[in-house]
């Protein structure tokens, strides 16, 4: 309801991946991440339709030790589910992806030290710390769109029929350096829309078939603006009820709303809205955390791994742990496995998914990545057209829009100056000189990941 469909130019098919066996190559680039038995576990379920028979995970070497674990508790998860999928490690990325089907990408650059630093340095500015929003989220991307973008060579030249699901955070902004400059098939995916559809779900105790929700915005920076029970829109009754008040991200404080604002707002924010309506609260919050000695939420998730890895030797461990919800991927595997199975077997289905707007959103560039309802077939992804954003969103939208296109221009070009425009563009941040010296920082904190942008121009 309340939809157009979008046109999209298709690309050509060749004969030859027309004709391809259905049994399917799988490359999952990070794979020493704790959120790959989610991903074995959703292969487990959609393995009738989606018969993946090679599964490589991929990994630098300082990663080989998770990596090996993972692939152990992969072949006692498929071993008993009686599903024969050969599972194999690899430290060779070109030699993984040749012949490749489907690519997962869920790597971290710097790993979650570089998380930590992206999470407390702002704090010395008296700014948010997060990983994905912020500033922390800008290093985020410098560090990872480079790599992001060696990895697409490498699938132009040895799988350029494959498809790249993309996972890696910031995931809008990465998703966007890759369609914008490579050649690359890629949908970005985020598991806060499947989160926020099952909670309501749960909450109208409805099975999802009646169940619509419209999403509009950008990764980590979208809205829910219609909810169709049955065709009806019920969602103005919903936030009287104040449904969609708490956050559905376990990395997020939650933090309680004003009893009305909700109503007023007009549509259920996502869970990182909180940072830019609440910036006082959810800096403090941070704070908080850090003087009761809790630590960063990287610190807590060093931690959680820790514990998860222990869990993954034991060879008695044969299906995904409950306790890998707490790691916050509940859904991940869902959320990209049915993506898959959509785009292999040309079901048309829709998903909420990161693709180019093309007019979808007539508020944002058509040229910019969007998290948006779309029919997703072999063609891939096709958005679906909602028209304007919410005036009381609209601006907000735009100024993130502004900020995540100049920190893609500065991430491929290697211009420190571009960079500290897209950083002062940035919402959480208010000062031209604070900020200088903020991005100062965190280049020579970053090191080696950032040492490509010039010290005051081009590089």
């Amino acid at each position: 309801p309340g939809y157009l469909l979008t046109c999209k130019r298709g690309r050509h098919q060749s004969l030859e991946g027309v004709l391809r066996l259905s049994e399917i190559k799988l490359v999952v680039i990070g794979g020493g991440s704790s959120y790959s038995p989610e991903l074995v576990d959703g292969i487990i379920k959609r393995y009738t339709s989606l018969p993946v028979k090679e599964l490589i995970l991929v990994d630098i070497e300082r990663g080989r030790e998770k990596t090996e674990i993972n692939c152990a508790l992969s072949k006692r998860m498929f071993e008993k589910a009686g599903i024969n999928v050969d599972v194999k490690v690899s430290l060779d990325r070109r030699a993984a992806l040749a012949g490749a089907d489907f690519i997962i990408t869920q790597l971290r650059i710097g790993g979650l030290e570089a998380r930590e630093k992206d999470e407390m340095i702002p704090l010395k500015y008296d700014l948010i710390g997060q990983e994905t929003t912020g500033p922390g989220g800008f290093a985020n991307a410098l560090r990872t769109i480079p790599v992001m973008l060696e990895i697409c060579r490498d699938i132009e030249e040895l799988c350029p029929e494959a498809w790249l699901i993309n996972f890696t955070n910031p995931s809008g902004i990465v998703t966007e350096a890759v369609l914008g400059h490579s050649k690359v098939k890629c949908i970005g995916l985020c598991n806060i829309a499947i989160n926020t559809e099952q909670m309501l779900q749960k909450y109208l105790k409805v099975d999802k078939s009646r169940l619509r929700c419209v999403f509009v915005g950008l990764n980590h920076l979208s809205i829910v603006k219609n909810v169709y029970l049955d065709g009806k829109d019920i969602l103005p009754e919903l936030l009287t009820q104040n449904v969609g008040g708490n956050s559905l991200a376990s990395n997020i404080p939650d933090i309680d709303f004003p009893e009305d604002f909700l109503s007023m707002l007009g549509y259920v924010p996502s869970s990182y809205l909180r940072y830019f309506y609440f910036e006082e609260q959810m800096l403090r919050e941070e704070k908080a955390r850090i003087e009761k000695g809790i630590g960063s939420r990287a610190a807590e998730v060093m931690n959680i791994e820790k514990k998860l890895f222990a869990i993954y030797r034991d060879q008695e461990v044969k299906i995904k742990p409950a306790e890998l919800s707490k790691r916050g991927g509940a859904l991940y595997s869902e959320a990209a496995i049915s993506v898959i199975d959509s785009l292999h077997n040309n079901k048309p289905e829709l998903h909420v998914v990161n693709t180019l707007n093309r007019g979808a959103i007539s508020d944002l560039p058509a040229d910019c990545v969007v998290e948006t309802n779309c029919l997703v077939n072999r063609e891939g992804a096709i958005p679906l057209v909602s028209g304007a954003l919410p005036e009381n969103f609209r601006g907000l939208a735009q100024q993130v829009n502004a900020y995540e296109q100049l920190t893609i221009k500065a991430a491929v070009t290697g211009d420190r100056g571009k960079a500290l425009m897209a950083l002062i563009n940035n919402p959480l941040t208010h000062d031209a000189a604070v900020t200088r010296e903020l991005l100062d920082e965190l280049i020579e904190a970053h090191g080696r990941y950032l040492s490509y942008l010039g010290k005051g121009g081009k590089k």
